[in-house]
Parts: structure tokens; sequence; C-alpha cells
């Protein structure tokens, strides 16, 4: 679609679209990183990767073996 369109018509959508990123409200990062530091150490307790896959739910431990012989 974008192929089909001329540098000026690409250009004029570019242009559009900056102006309606420039209105989405932007908090400084300084704000941000508290609000996402807090939100991690308070889910920390229930994330499988910081606390383990009990023995019982692991889909992917190994069953049993299989021998040929």
């Amino acid at each position: 679609m974008a192929q089909d369109l001329s540098e000026k018509e690409l250009l004029r959508m570019e242009v559009e679209q900056l102006k309606k990123e420039v209105k989405n409200p932007r908090d400084p990062i300084s704000k941000t990183g508290k609000e996402i530091k807090n939100y991690v150490q308070a889910q920390a307790g229930a994330d499988p990767l910081l606390q383990g896959i009990p023995e019982d739910k692991n889909p992917f431990k190994e069953r049993g073996t299989c021998v040929i012989s």
C-alpha cells in the first residue's frame, strides 16, 4: 500500500502520525521507573521464573525414561 503512494503523500501521513503522537501524555522516567520497579517487586512472589515451578506442576519434567535394549 505504501509503495503505491507518492513521496508527498508518505510525508503527509508521517506528519499526521507525528501530530497524533505529540498529543500523547508523557511522564518523566523518574516517575515511571519507580512505578515499574514497585510493580515488579510486588509481582515477584508469583513469578515462576524467579520462584521456580513446583515439581508436581512442571509440564516439562521428564516423566520416565525409555530404554530400548
